[in-house]
């Protein structure tokens, strides 16, 4: 019969050094009895001989109880290796969408695989990223982490690597946990229960089920002296500056007076191309009465702009419910057969700065009689633009110009978005032996569904458009003047509803087969062959609100429904050269198939199918029992995805910062461009021309075992891209409007009624990336007559991360230790210290990590700059870029062990109450003063955990 002997085989591995890094602390655990041969992620092959040429990481749940943390897309933060991943804070106004991901080597989540099982679930998206809050923390046994590319094994998608979650099973007790924590101004907390009966040996069955709950409240932003507003007070060159970052959806309003420029006689002016000029006039009816804006703005000219950042939440509240089930069942001696099912909820709420109107007309000509604009608006306008009898005649001129505002909706509280995503994933199959030879084949069934549901804080456009119109609210006025009748009437007029769903599906067959093929002076020769089919699916459905049009100005996107099919095959085959020399060589062919859109086109294929041929060489050689050398080198294969090849052209938001008209953009375009600095609508679309991506990567290194749990190592990494698929930033297109001229483009904009300049953040092969590194690990145990210290030191050092930049051949952009042209970071070093001390029934647990500080961005890339002192005496931004310092934080927790049965646990994450660097970036989301990717915005949280298992 099968034996389930995974950990002890691990565990082997470890005190033999054939996997480096995090789990060589328990190498001394390792049990001296015959193994089971067991698969390791990296290759099919199962072996008793685990001294592998590929670099693993293994973490088991002991290590991850130590830890402290309590979801995986924390567990995943907290690798050394793992950049570029989406975070929460990303949720709010930026690009997360409530989800979370892994990413290896600051590649991105496209180039990173997780498994659960060995296997794929359904993705997130179009392509193969996962949201990794799907997986349950307290069903996890251990992680695998492959830090080498996979393709020739896996398939497309793993040239960053794989990260491998293997789920508990064979478990025969029950366990019920709790955890709470509590930092400042919010709290969390955790219940698990995971429990199994049957035992497979003796009963023929093992039945395993998990159940964990996790809530976690919101953050606000006035809650953190560091995140609470968006006019940032710092020092520079000996100047105390201000950087502003507001909106011109401001409150009280805005103002804007537009006519066509006439000369004395009274005839229109026109510009080179002979069209007609049309002139702006803005104001803050609030600072014109009062002398100055309201507190909660900052001067822009004659406008004000607002502070939308203290109205944020920087950190959304969250409910994740996980259920995972397996069974195992001994058909005979030789097969089993096991079935496992997982059905996860999570819902994100994210709460973002009330809706900005964008323009919108009070009046269309300045002929009509409106006694709300001519109280309000008309009567600031300086000498030269009235008379006595109102406005100007040469002005007005044929009753030629109107007058918009934009306005802060306040009143209407926070744009509150439920992000509700609900996955199940079922796989099915049969394993055994048959000889020396062992087989698994498998059906998978996964699905995931997201929600998008806006809760409130979304106007109506007809209701609300009526309401400020008329002057029955004054959106000119201190909103503290408001009446309640007056608050309730702009609440009434809230969008609430499903806005769209996004569906994914994916339907996997898959086999493989391993075993000895020969037998060689050295040793077996071992071979493994595989299969996979894939039917994935990816659809967008709007929601009746949406494509109503009923929010005020929004437009309703495109619908689609992707679907595609993919096949692969694979042989990989282990030889050994000399006793301690052995060679692996795998193989791959896949073919990426044709997308179809059922919703456009009629199940017409968009692109044409792409295929790629693979493989993979490496070699491990041990010249003596204490020191492993391995390397390898491969080349890998990514198609894009089905959104970057056939999704519609879709309304993507507005740019993050607002934006002057780029000087040199085609005349065509300029003239609708916005006459002051505002954000400028997006959009997003497709590309079926897009080439799969390809990569070579290599790696060598070592790996010595010492006496007394010591052990240390190092591993060179390299990868190479060619026809990299990404997105133009925002930066990089406003920056450059000669070279990205294609990009721009015009929209009609309802609000305003006029056409207005837009972007297009087109997915394109952008050419080629270059990245290497060094990780490394040091563990070390130390024995003391009173007990016994574990420590592990373990990083990441990066050497090379760069792109070649859109539309050239020799000028090459990177983010390594600055914010770079993508608006990210790519850290130098990455270090993490834990340390482990056991006496008795007594273990505290002491973990440091710290990332590299890097170069900011240039403040004016999200900020205006000003003098502390006087807010309209602007400064040169662009010549401003602070260094954030190196951002450290150090977590301890004590446990006792209370009998065999139970633990109790108190713990202090951030020990010191670190506070997030200073940044003058705001590219993630709506956060300004930090960056919710790289820090923690928590603070000092105490927490206390039990378990008892039965």
């Amino acid at each position: 019969m099968l034996n389930n002997q995974v950990t002890k085989a691990v565990r082997l591995a470890l005190a033999l050094g054939a996997v480096s890094a995090s789990a060589v602390t328990v190498a001394e655990e390792a049990d001296t009895q015959e193994v089971e041969r067991i698969e390791i992620t990296g290759s099919a092959i199962k072996r008793t001989d685990l001294e592998g040429a590929l670099p693993v990481d293994v973490i088991d749940a002991a290590d991850i109880a130590k830890s402290g943390v309590t979801s995986v897309p924390d567990l995943i933060a907290n690798i050394p290796s793992m950049q570029g991943f989406t975070a929460a804070g990303e949720s709010v106004g930026g690009g997360g969408g409530g989800i979370q991901t892994a990413s290896l080597r600051d590649l991105g989540a496209e180039y990173t695989l997780v498994l659960i099982n060995g296997r794929r679930m359904a993705s997130s998206d179009s392509g193969s990223s996962i949201d990794i809050n799907s997986i349950p923390l307290a069903a996890i046994k251990r992680v695998e982490i492959l830090k080498d590319g996979a393709s020739a094994l896996y398939g497309s998608d793993a040239i960053a690597g794989v990260v491998n979650f293997i789920l508990k099973d064979d478990v025969t007790d029950f366990t019920v946990a709790a955890r709470y924590d509590k930092p400042k101004d919010t709290s969390s907390s955790n219940f698990s229960f995971t429990g199994g009966f049957g035992d497979l040996s003796s009963d023929g069955f093992n039945v395993m089920v998990s159940f964990s709950r996790d809530e976690q409240d919101n953050l606000r932003s006035v809650d953190r002296d560091f995140a609470k507003t968006g006019f940032v007070e710092f020092e520079h060159a000996g100047q105390n500056l201000i950087a502003i970052a507001g909106s011109s959806n401001a409150i009280p309003g805005n103002a804007y007076v537009s006519y066509k420029e006439v000369d004395a006689s009274g005839n229109y002016n026109l510009d080179k191309d002979g069209n007609q000029i049309i002139k702006t006039y803005a104001l803050n009816p609030y600072k014109e009465a009062n002398g100055s804006c309201h507190t909660t703005s900052a001067p822009a000219g004659n406008a004000c702009q607002f502070d939308y950042t203290s109205t944020l939440e920087i950190q959304p509240e969250s409910e994740r419910n996980n259920l995972f089930l397996q069974g195992t069942f001994a058909v005979n001696d030789e097969t089993e057969a096991y079935v496992t099912a997982s059905a996860s909820k999570f819902e994100m709420t994210t709460r973002i700065a009330p809706y900005p109107t964008g323009g919108f007309v009070l009046n269309r000509n300045l002929g009509e009689e409106s006694s709300f604009v001519n109280d309000n608006v008309i009567k600031y306008l300086p000498t030269e633009y009235i008379d006595a009898n109102g406005i100007k005649q040469d002005v007005l001129n044929e009753r030629t110009g109107s007058v918009t505002a934009r306005w802060r909706v306040l009143p209407g509280g926070n744009r509150t978005d439920e992000w509700s995503t609900t996955t199940n994933h079922i796989v099915a199959g049969v394993r055994g032996d048959f000889g020396e030879w062992n087989y698994d084949f498998a059906i998978t069934s996964s699905g995931a569904e997201r929600e998008q549901n806006r809760i409130t804080g979304y106007p109506l456009e007809e209701e609300f458009m009526a309401l400020v119109t008329s002057g029955e609210v004054d959106i000119f006025a201190d909103p503290a003047s408001l009446t309640p009748e007056q608050n309730d009437a702009v609440r009434a007029t809230m969008f609430s509803g499903n806005w769209e769903t996004t569906d994914t599906d994916l339907f996997a067959v898959d086999g493989k087969v391993s075993g000895p093929i020969a037998e060689l002076d050295a040793g077996t020769v071992y071979m493994a062959a595989g299969w996979d089919y894939r039917k994935s699916s990816y659809s967008l459905t709007n929601g009746k609100g949406q494509n109503d049009e009923v929010v005020l100005f929004e437009s309703a996107g495109t619908e689609f429904d992707l679907e595609r099919d993919s096949y692969g095959a694979f042989v990989e085959v282990v030889v050994p050269v000399l006793e301690n020399l052995e060679v692996t060589g795998s193989l791959r062919y896949d073919e990426i198939g044709e997308i179809t859109d059922s919703k456009r086109t009629g199940n017409q294929t968009v692109n044409q199918s792409v295929d790629d041929t693979t493989y993979k060489l490496s070699v491990s050689y041990r010249p003596t029992d204490a020191l492993l050398l391995r390397a390898s080198y491969g080349t890998g294969f990514k198609a894009a995805t089905m959104r970057q090849i056939a999704a519609p052209r879709l309304e993507f938001g507005v740019t993050a910062s607002a934006y002057d008209c780029p000087e040199g953009l085609r005349q065509e375009i300029a003239q609708f461009c916005h006459t002051e600095k505002l954000q400028y609508d997006v959009f997003r679309e497709g590309n079926a021309d897009l080439q799969p991506e390809t990569s070579k990567q290599y790696t060598y290194g070592f790996v010595w075992s010492g006496d007394q749990g010591m052990s240390f190592g190092v591993d060179y990494w390299n990868v190479k891209m060619e026809n990299q698929v990404t997105r133009l930033t925002q930066n990089q297109i406003f920056g450059d409007p000669v070279t990205y001229a294609e990009w721009f483009t015009t929209k009609f904009d309802k609000g305003s009624e006029k056409t207005v300049v837009a972007i297009i953040q087109a997915a394109d092969n952008v050419g080629e990336s270059r990245n290497s590194g060094i990780d490394w690990h040091f563990d070390f145990t130390t024995e003391f007559s009173f007990g016994t210290l574990k420590s592990q030191l373990t990083g990441t050092y990066m050497i090379e991360s760069e792109s070649l930049r859109v539309g050239s051949d020799n000028i090459w952009d990177t983010s390594l230790g600055q914010v770079g042209t993508n608006e990210a970071v790519t850290f130098r070093n990455i270090v993490n210290f834990n340390n482990t001390f056991t006496h008795g029934d007594f273990t505290h647990s002491l973990n440091i990590k710290a990332r590299s500080g890097y170069t900011d961005a240039p403040a004016s890339a999200s900020f205006y700059v000003a003098q502390a002192d006087d807010w309209d005496k602007a400064v040169d931004g662009s010549v401003i870029q602070k260094h954030v310092p190196v951002y450290m934080t150090f977590d301890y927790r004590l446990a006792y062990a209370w009998g065999d049965n139970a633990n109790i646990g108190f713990g202090i994450k951030n020990l010191f109450d670190k506070e997030p660097p200073f940044t003058l970036n705001a590219a993630a989301g709506h956060q300004v003063g930090y960056d919710p990717r790289y820090a923690d915005a928590y603070g000092r949280s105490f927490y206390l955990q039990a378990d008892y298992t039965f």
